[in-house]
């Protein structure tokens, strides 16, 4: 390969770089053990914060929930979904809670509740105006709770803690991913309130063949300074260049000096799994005669919409009694 040691031609990519800023780029640095996944995401993400009013801090904190979840799917081998949740253990605390999926087709998603009802709460928002302060309302290192969700399609899901180690999101993600696998993590993620991006690095264990090679011959090839090099040089990497620049000039910029290899990126778009018949299920786990009620209620009309997507999904009388007879002859046949 030689993407790393050709600069990249702008004018031939300025034609396509608007198609390419919703991708995720894979690469290597060859004959080692290291991978990495840069994303960056730009419609998609506008889409995603453009279905509520969200104060600017959320906005950026979803930003960068956005481009870790793109990541990580990438070093889980599944066919299924990836999210990252948090979740504030403080009453007191302006957000209450924030998630952000990816599945194995890229196809992206994030939600999050916040408390703005009064004029206080309100300000309180408006004074803020990066990830980092949002992701605080948490609470103190230590307090509030992270999780990671793995759901394999047709398989059982695993659920993850990650422990509030640092005041910022990646560097949690990078913690959580050296203690649990036992793989040395970077991450480095980035959103100005329009654009997101990120990078992930990990060292992967060594062969066996390696380790045989290093242990017979200090001559081998194995580079042990990679590691440390590498790790310096993805720290130089500033956050405005994360959101604006291309994720193979990003490679570029950072790695020119090594041999990396980087197969065809994954695309990446904003995408919902609503559906009317996952209303119904929720329907009926609220129950008829309370659904009922709420029919009559409001005109006639039981109405859910999805804060996902914004799609609003409507039930009359006549369909909420038939939803639940359907179900009880289901039951008793």
């Amino acid at each position: 390969m030689t993407q790393d040691t050709q600069a990249p031609n702008t004018e031939s990519q300025a034609v396509v770089q608007h198609h390419d800023n919703d991708v995720r780029q894979r690469f290597f640095i060859e004959d080692s053990p290291v991978r990495g996944d840069v994303v960056r995401l730009s419609r998609s993400y506008a889409t995603t914060i453009a279905q509520k009013p969200y104060p600017e801090a959320i906005k950026r904190l979803l930003g960068e929930m956005l481009t870790a979840a793109s990541l990580l799917i990438s070093t889980v081998k599944i066919n299924g979904r990836l999210s990252i949740q948090l979740q504030s253990s403080d009453s007191d605390s302006l957000l209450n809670w924030a998630m952000a999926e990816c599945d194995q087709d890229g196809i992206i998603r994030a939600l999050a509740s916040w408390k703005g009802d009064t004029d206080e709460q309100v300000q309180a928002w408006e004074n803020m105006l990066h990830a980092k302060e949002a992701f605080a309302e948490l609470g103190a290192a230590g307090q509030g709770v992270l999780f990671i969700n793995i759901q394999p399609d047709g398989g059982e899901p695993y659920q993850g803690i990650v422990e509030r180690s640092h005041d910022n999101l990646a560097d949690c993600l990078a913690h959580y991913q050296k203690q649990s696998a036992q793989i040395p993590t970077l991450i480095n993620l980035a959103s100005d309130g329009l654009q997101a991006g990120g990078i992930l690095v990990q060292m992967l264990p060594r062969t066996a063949e390696e380790t045989y090679e290093v242990e017979q011959n200090q001559d081998a090839g194995i580079d042990d300074d990679l590691w440390t090099r590498l790790s310096v040089l993805t720290r130089t990497v500033k956050a405005e260049e994360l959101t604006t620049l291309d994720t193979n000039e990003i490679l570029y910029r950072l790695y020119n000096e090594e041999k990396v290899v980087a197969p065809d990126p994954v695309s990446l778009s904003f995408g919902c799994t609503c559906s009317r018949e996952k209303c119904e299920m929720a329907i009926a786990q609220i129950g008829e005669t309370e659904v009922l009620d709420i029919v009559a209620e409001q005109g006639g009309t039981f109405e859910m919409d999805c804060g996902f997507c914004g799609e609003v999904y409507k039930f009359n009388k006549d369909e909420v009694e038939t939803m639940f007879a359907d179900k009880a002859s289901i039951l008793f046949s």
